[in-house]
């Protein structure tokens, strides 16, 4: 055992241990002063009141891109990792005594979240390194700024303010943000100015990107929106037409809302408005040229000038073309000559009608085609009711059923033509307004319509005549009034009031008969009838021979009725 005369090393250490508090109790793991007793090969030597002196590098001592400002007696303070290493000499560390001192003002100002001061001195994955004065934090790449950055080297080794976004001490972590403090900045800007600013002034700014629906603009701190409708009054398909990035351009404020801090802006406001006087510029019934801009299935916008569009409507097409998309009948950029069909100066809309600038196919077809007049065209189309056949003019003229052939039925008729046929045929009406010819087949026979037979010859209904047999067929007979008369029919039913003498087999071609005139088709040619005429004269011998209570019978009252016509 060691007495106090001759103490052991052992005695030497815990009386070390005793006058630095402890082993656990003493320098290691704290942050002490010392001071700087020389320099020597880019090392300081450091004396902290340990029996042996520390060293550090000077570039612990300097900040990020700068040289260390250390000097021989200069007073610094350095963490001490351990009193002694296994050359004797004391471990110190000026960084760890930076980064426990800034780790304590760090999380103090974390939660009064306020900025921190610090420099960007390197590059890692997905960021870049910050000295928070010691600390190290990460500055992840998405918040550089904000608006991606694709240089950061003009930011690096500058102190510049930053906001701590999460900070972990235990792991030794800190995030912070450089956009974050952009924003503010920004925002703070944005509000000061956004004061300054009222709707209706006219301002320069720069344009800073595009869009397809406009362009954000720059008005010297805050953007606005320059909508692709307010570049212009015409049609812009895009606004790159029109503008480029970095154009200096002259706008007016639409609107502000303050709130959101949205500022909608307009350049064709700075121009004289096209549709201010435009019911008079274009009267409803001028034709004008345009030219095509769009086209929808519902129809085509023609532009009459800069500014001013009108829509053609797909009924206000085409004259003959039904149901057809718009693209078949005009083409972009077209040049087409519209009539003014409606002007609404209010709603800036204007109806335009393209088949009323050219002439109307109908009245063309009527002008030159008249009642009678006999035609030949193809057969487009065969319904249940008859046929369309393709005339001049590139119009359709139909073949009802009952005109197509004598003596069968229409629907007999329909079933001996065939689409894409030739037939001949005669106008019986053209209605202009309605678009719709009548036409007839059947009234060709025996060498076409006459005037007089188009005029019904000058019958009359209950007209009784005496015409000739032209021709006998299974349902009825045709006939003709005199040598160049009008020619009819007398359908089967109507040969006489009898079962038996509703044959036309009893009846031979150039046979003259009496018959009535019952009635004209659509092409007044006049129908007969010899059991009409029958009943009617017998209601007039009724009526001229007999009485209720005379007691002749129906015989004799007939009898007496053709004696008297014989003699006449």
């Amino acid at each position: 055992m060691a007495t106090s005369a001759n103490p052991t090393r052992d005695d030497f250490a815990a009386l070390l241990n005793e006058t630095l508090g402890g082993e656990n109790e003493g320098f290691e793991g704290r942050v002490v002063k010392g001071t700087v007793t020389a320099i020597e090969n880019d090392m300081a030597v450091i004396d902290v009141g340990l029996k042996s002196e520390g060293r550090v590098a000077l570039r612990e001592f300097a900040a990020p891109g700068q040289k260390a400002d250390l000097k021989v007696g200069d007073e610094v303070e350095v963490y001490v990792d351990r009193v002694e290493n296994h050359q004797g000499e004391a471990m110190l560390s000026r960084d760890r005594a930076r980064r426990e001192a800034a780790w304590d003002t760090l999380e103090k100002e974390f939660n009064e979240t306020a900025r921190v001061e610090g420099v960007i001195f390197g590059r890692v994955k997905g960021g870049f390194t910050v000295d928070l004065n010691g600390a190290v934090a990460f500055l992840p790449g998405s918040q550089v700024d904000i608006r991606p950055v694709r240089d950061v080297t003009p930011l690096m080794d500058i102190p510049q303010p930053f906001q701590i976004l999460k900070m972990d001490r235990r792991r030794g972590n800190i995030v912070v943000s450089r956009r974050a403090i952009l924003e503010e900045t920004r925002a703070e800007q944005r509000t000061g100015l956004i004061q300054s600013l009222a709707e209706g002034q006219v301002i320069d700014g720069v344009v800073k990107n595009i869009t397809d629906y406009g362009a954000f603009v720059d008005l010297g701190g805050i953007d606005g929106l320059l909508h692709v409708t307010d570049l212009s009054y015409k049609r812009v398909g895009h606004p790159s037409e029109m503008i480029n990035i970095g154009d200096t351009v002259k706008v007016q404020i639409i609107r502000i809302n303050r709130e959101t801090q949205r500022i909608s802006l307009g350049m064709k406001q700075l121009e004289s408005d096209p549709w201010e006087g435009a019911q008079a510029k274009y009267p409803i019934g001028g034709v004008f040229t345009g030219r095509v801009t769009n086209i929808t299935e519902y129809g085509a916008f023609v532009e009459l000038e800069p500014g001013i569009e009108g829509l053609v409507h797909v009924s206000e097409m085409s004259w003959t073309k039904k149901n057809v998309h718009p693209g078949k009948i005009v083409s972009t950029s077209q040049e087409v000559d519209v009539a003014i069909l409606e002007v609404d100066e209010e709603k800036r809309r204007i109806s335009l009608g393209l088949k009323q600038a050219q002439s109307n196919p109908w009245a063309a077809f009527a002008d030159s085609h008249p009642v009678g007049t006999e035609v030949e065209g193809e057969v487009k189309n065969a319904t249940e009711f008859g046929l369309f056949i393709g005339l001049d003019g590139d119009v359709d003229g139909m073949v009802h059923m009952s005109d197509i052939a004598w003596g069968i039925s229409g629907e007999d008729a329909l079933n001996l033509h065939h689409k894409g046929e030739m037939v001949k045929a005669v106008v019986l009406d053209v209605d202009v307004e309605k678009e719709r010819i009548s036409l007839g087949m059947k009234q060709l026979e025996r060498g076409g319509v006459s005037a007089a037979g188009v005029a019904g010859g000058g019958l009359s209904k209950n007209d009784i005549v005496t015409v000739t047999v032209l021709e006998v067929r299974d349902g009825g007979l045709e006939v003709q009034v005199g040598d160049d008369g009008a020619t009819g029919f007398i359908k089967r039913t109507d040969l006489g009031r009898d079962r038996d003498e509703q044959r036309p087999e009893r009846f031979q071609v150039g046979q003259k008969v009496d018959a009535m005139v019952t009635g004209f088709d659509r092409s007044k040619k006049p129908n007969f009838s010899i059991k009409a005429m029958q009943i009617a004269e017998e209601k007039q011998a009724v009526a001229q021979f007999g009485s209720s209570d005379s007691g002749a019978s129906l015989g004799d009252i007939l009898g007496e009725a053709l004696k008297q016509r014989e003699q006449k």
